[in-house]
Formats: structure tokens, C-alpha cells, sequence
């Protein structure tokens, strides 16, 4: 969600704050604001604007119209009052010499309102975070300094929140406070950054640790200093960041939805090929020994959004390979279900980030019971893969676009390879199959490529069908976890109704949905239920409804003969299948939205990263 970005230094603050900021846009935000401290005559100047960061931008030149070297910067996106320039970030206390950024929820505000306003302190915008502002300034009527104050305020609020403080009174650092929310800080050459995401700051430095919840920080010209939830000085290990810039920049295309389709087959070669060796699977530092893989009596999937479709197409997989019951639940129901699992469960959390909240949550709820947590996740260091057993990270690189593409693909990927190392170690799966498998895998980059080069027929598709009003995705099996995730792209970046059903309800109801024009998407690529799904497409067909399949292409010359319209892809073991077959999907509801002149990298109401509940 929200962006945060600090900055402590020798040069001009506030450019570097809207630098930063620009790359945090993909997160989502509907406004932005920026506090620098500006001398002993001006104090805190802050300055924000509903909307694009480009308004702010302009009404600063780009920041030259604000002097100062100590600042902070926040893009918003609305949870406690609508977005206006009140409700914006930063939130300042009553005096003006506090200015507070923050990314979460203060669950107890309300509380925390009504006293603040019993003391006689006015409110002037709707949001929780002001409350935060105030109570720090509360806490330092005894003359307390900034931390000390901070420290007092933490013990009072309730929630999750990431929160960047600059006080007039000590303008040479900043604070950083921590809890359920993401932050990293920044080390550079006589400044240091602090920022909700490593892009944002990566142009300045590739040194960085990564906060832990209930740390704080206090950054200054010279270093940083971090303190434990008792506020005792702690060391943090510091790491060196190898994404390149250029892999955060759109490189020529138009949007970075459409880059980071493109970079799939490369994504794929990066998460497979160093994990096949000697026809097998190799998981470098492995740390679920044998034995207890052995001892496993079921396996839960845990993921919210597109990560919980990866996980759908991984439960059939997976019972395949393994023999093993394999549950899967979104992470914002886990916690509130009595999940059973135990010691002999593993737990598979999967998470682009690594710091979406509701499965941070499901993560410690199923360690609270005893599990094994094992993670797939992108960011190395989130606070997922921290709080992890083992971590198999995705290699995809930086994805910047808030519908995510290639790190489905790549968390299908990995967990793919996961389920064919487990079943080796179970013995659950002929070892000639095992090995066909892998050596597909190979191949996966290249007939991924290949499907890509094929775009052209995707758009044509796109072309016909943009401007209808609800399109239907169908599928049974693996192909109905599959429609799910095209269903979701082609509703977040366009904004049609979609919906996703099993092939097999289709008279349980929801084919009184179609009628003449209605598009239905209907997916073939499971071969062993391909009369099946040739059936239900003539039952859709039989009540006017249009027709786009999609299908391998040993099929799809019988596909046409009932459909409107096929997309083919390459022929590969079924297991593989919805890895090629996404990306037609990606591309139709891509194209789709472009026709549609929707915002596609920036969708409404949408953000990259969900750190609230």
C-alpha cells in the first residue's frame, strides 16, 4: 500500500523524496506529501496534494522550491477518511514542529482521539495517523527528546504501522518505528534513507537492512542507530542489494504490466534452471530434513490474491506428486477458521512481498500451533521469509505493476520444483516421471517464449471482446484454478465483471448467466477432461454465448471447430501446463485494459503490497 521514503543528508531533501516516491507509485495512492525541515525560521515545511504524485511535483519544481537536507515523504492510500490535501501525509502536531508518515492502521485511534481532545488538542483531518503526531508531541511536555517521547507513544497505540518521524526541535534525524508494516533503511556516503521498499531508494544506495517488528531507528548524517522493542541499542546486518536500477525501470515499453510479462521466460530460466541438477531437483541449504518431510501428515497453502491461485493449481499438483492431503486457504480466513494443523503439518505461505499482513498473520498462527513454516516469496529479507523455517526465494526481480505476472509464474515454478524434491524423498512418484518432468522444465523458457511471440493473436482477441460488459472464465481441474487467475486479471486492470467457475457447475446454476453475446473464456489445456470441457463449450454455445478457448496445440484444430476463437500453446506435461497458459490470459486482460484506456500499472483502489487488514 502506502510509500513511505526519508532522507538525511548533505543535499537537497525534497527531489530526493519525489525521486523516491515516483518509485513507489506501482504500490497504489491517491495522494502525497513530503515534511523537510527548512531552518530555524521556517521549521517543518510540508506540503501536500490529492492525486498524482506529478501535482505535487509541480506546485515544488520537482523540489527545488524546498530547502532543507532532512526530510520526509509518504504516498497515501485512503483507509481513515476520504483523500483530500487535509488527509494527506505527513500529519503535523498541534505546534507544526512534528510531522509524522505512516503505512498500516492505529487500531485504537478513536480511544486515543477522544483523549487527545479531552487535553484540549484539535484535530484537523480524519485520519489515525494524526493521532500519532499529537500523542509524540503529548509525551514530550516534560521536556523528553524525540525518541523518548516515541518510545511513550508506542506503548499507547495498538495496530500495525510503519511510521517516519522528523521533529523541528532535533531536525538532524530522523525516527523509524516498525511494527507489521515494512521499512528498510538506507546507508550512504554521509546520508542515510529510509523507505518502505528497496526501490525507492536504490539509485542512492544498495546497502540495507530491514527492520524487525517492534525495532526502531534513529537515522542521522553519520549512520543509524537501531533499538529493540525495550529501546536497548541492537546491530542490524547490513546487506548489499543486487538488483540492477534498469530492472525497475519500464525499458522501453509502455507499461511495466506488459515488461514484466515479457520478462517471464528469463524469470523462469532464473527460478529453474539453478535448482535442476543431475536430473534432479536441488534446493540449496534445505533445511527440512528427510525425516520430518517423511513424517508429514497434510500440507496447508496459505496466500491471498493471485499467490492464493498459485496455490489452487499447486494443490493439484502437489496430492499428485505426493499422495498427501493439501489444503488451501486465503490468508485473511486462516486465522479465523480453527485451522487443523499441528507439528506434523507443513505450512506453505506464499507472498510476492513477503509483507502482505493477512498472511503474516496466518504465518504466526499456524507456528502458534505447532507447524512448520516453509515460504515462497520474491524480497529477500521480507518479513515473511524472516519469520520463516525455510525460504525458497522466486528470483524474479523487482515487479513494479500492482497485477502481478511473473511472480505467478515463478511461485508456480518453485513450488512445483518443491513438490517434485518431496517426492523423491516420499518415493511418492515413479522416478522416470520425476525426471520427464524436469527435463519439460527445461524447456519451459523457450515454449514460454514462444507463446509470448504470439501476442499479436492475443490482442486481435482483445480487439473483439474489450467492450463487453461480463466475461466468464470456465475450466475443470487444474484449468478451473487457472480461470481464476485470468478472471482476476482481466477484472483489476480493466474493471469488466469476471467471474471464474468450475465447467462442472455450469448447470448448478450459473449458466442461467449466459445469454446472446456473453463471452465465455473456456480453458482446454487439461487433456485427460478435454471432451469435457468440448461438451460444456457446446452448452454455452447452445445459449449465445460467445466462445474464446484456450488450448494446446496438438488440440486446438479440434477446438475451432465449436469455438469462436482458440489460443493455442505449445504442448508440455500437464503438470506445466498452466505455467504457458497464464500468460495468454495475462496478455488478454492486458491488451483488454489498453483498449479500455484504463490505467493499467496504477489500477483504482488497487495497491501492490496490502500491509493492512
Amino acid at each position: 500500500m502506502c510509500g513511505i521514503v526519508g532522507y538525511v543528508g548533505k543535499e537537497q531533501a525534497a527531489p530526493i523524496l519525489l525521486d523516491g516516491l515516483s518509485r513507489l507509485e506501482y504500490r497504489g495512492y491517491d495522494s502525497a506529501g513530503v515534511a523537510v525541515y527548512s531552518g530555524r525560521d521556517q521549521g517543518l515545511n510540508v506540503h501536500k496534494a490529492k492525486g498524482r504524485l506529478k501535482v505535487l511535483s509541480g506546485l515544488l519544481d520537482g523540489g527545488a522550491a524546498v530547502e532543507g537536507t532532512v526530510g520526509v515523504g509518504h504516498t497515501r492510500w485512503a483507509t481513515h477518511g476520504a483523500p483530500s490535501d487535509e488527509n494527506s501525509h505527513p500529519q503535523v502536531s498541534r505546534s507544526g514542529k512534528i510531522a509524522v508518515v505512516h503505512n498500516g492502521i492505529i487500531e485504537n485511534y478513536g480511544e486515543l482521539k477522544a483523549f487527545l481532545q479531552g487535553q484540549g488538542v484539535p484535530f484537523t483531518s480524519e485520519t489515525d495517523t494524526e493521532v500519532v503526531a499529537h500523542l509524540v508531541e503529548y509525551f514530550q511536555k516534560d521536556g523528553a527528546d524525540i525518541l523518548t517521547a516515541v518510545g511513550r507513544c508506542l506503548r499507547r497505540i495498538e495496530g500495525a504501522y510503519a511510521l517516519g518521524i522528523i521533529s523541528a526541535d532535533e531536525p538532524d534525524r530522523l525516527i523509524a518505528v516498525r511494527k507489521d508494516s515494512p521499512l528498510i533503511l538506507g546507508y550512504g556516503d554521509g546520508c542515510t534513507f529510509l523507505a518502505s521498499d528497496i526501490t525507492a531508494i536504490l539509485r542512492h544506495t544498495r546497502r540495507a537492512s530491514y527492520m524487525d517488528d517492534g525495532e526502531a531507528a534513529v537515522l542521522t548524517r553519520d549512520g543509524i542507530q537501531c533499538y529493540d522493542h525495550l529501546m536497548q541499542p541492537i546491530e542490524k546486518e547490513i546487506c548489499q542489494v543486487d538488483w540492477e536500477i534498469d530492472a525497475a525501470e519500464k525499458g522501453g515499453y509502455e507499461h511495466f504490466m506488459f515488461k514484466e510479462i515479457m520478462e517471464q521466460p528469463e524469470a523462469l530460466r532464473r527460478a529453474v534452471f539453478p535448482r535442476i541438477r543431475n536430473g534432479e531437483v536441488f534446493l540449496e541449504d534445505f533445511a527440512l530434513s528427510d525425516e520430518y518431510i517423511k513424517s508429514l501428515r497434510n500440507i496447508h497453502i496459505v496466500a491471498c490474491g493471485s499467490s492464493y491461485h498459485v496455490g489452487m493449481v499447486g494443490k493439484y499438483n502437489l496430492e499428485k506428486m505426493l499422495r498427501l492431503p493439501v489444503e488451501v486457504t486465503l490468508g485473511s480466513e486462516f486465522r479465523y477458521m480453527d485451522p487443523i494443523v499441528d507439528e506434523k503439518t507443513l505450512v506453505i505461505v506464499i507472498s510476492q512481498s513477503g509483507e502482505t499482513l493477512d498472511t503474516m498473520a496466518a504465518l504466526r498462527e499456524a507456528r502458534r500451533r505447532g507447524a512448520s513454516i516453509l515460504s515462497i516469496v520474491n524480497v529477500v529479507g521480507s518479513s515473511i521469509a524472516r519469520e520463516s523455517d525455510q525460504v525458497l526465494y522466486t528470483w524474479a526481480g523487482p515487479e513494479i505493476a500492482v497485477a502481478t505476472t511473473k511472480a505467478y509464474t515463478t511461485q508456480l515454478a518453485v513450488l512445483d520444483l518443491l513438490g517434485l524434491y518431496m517426492s523423491r524423498v516420499l518415493g511418492s512418484m515413479p522416478a522416470e516421471e520425476r525426471r520427464a518432468v524436469l527435463e519439460d522444465f527445461k524447456t519451459l523458457p523457450e515454449k514460454l517464449e514462444k507463446v509470448l511471440s504470439c501476442k499479436d493473436g492475443v490482442q486481435y482477441y482483445a480487439s473483439q471482446y474489450f467492450n463487453r460488459d461480463s466475461v466468464f472464465y470456465i475450466g475443470r481441474n487444474v484449468d478451473y484454478a487457472l480461470g481464476l487467475e485470468g478472471s482476476l486479471k482481466l477484472k483489476e486492470i480493466s474493471y469488466v465483471h469476471s467471474e471464474a467457475y468450475a465447467s462442472g457447475e455450469l448447470k448448478h446454476g450459473t449458466i442461467s448467466l449466459i445469454e446472446e453475446g456473453s463471452l465465455v473464456v473456456a480453458l482446454g489445456t487439461c487433456l485427460r477432461l478435454f471432451d469435457k470441457a468440448m461438451s460444456n463449450i457446446v452448452e454455452v454455445k447452445s445459449r449465445g454465448g460467445d466462445v474464446l478457448a484456450l488450448t494446446t496445440e496438438s488440440r486446438a484444430a479440434e477446438m475451432a471447430k465449436t469455438a469462436n476463437g482458440v489460443i493455442a500453446i505449445p504442448d508440455a506435461h500437464p503438470m506445466l501446463l498452466p505455467l504457458l497458459g497464464v500468460a495468454p490470459l495475462q496478455l488478454f486482460a492486458y491488451y483488454a485494459a489498453l483498449m479500455r484506456g484504463c490505467d493499467i500499472d496504477k489500477p483504482r483502489n488497487l495497491a501492490k503490497s496490502v500491509t493492512v487488514e
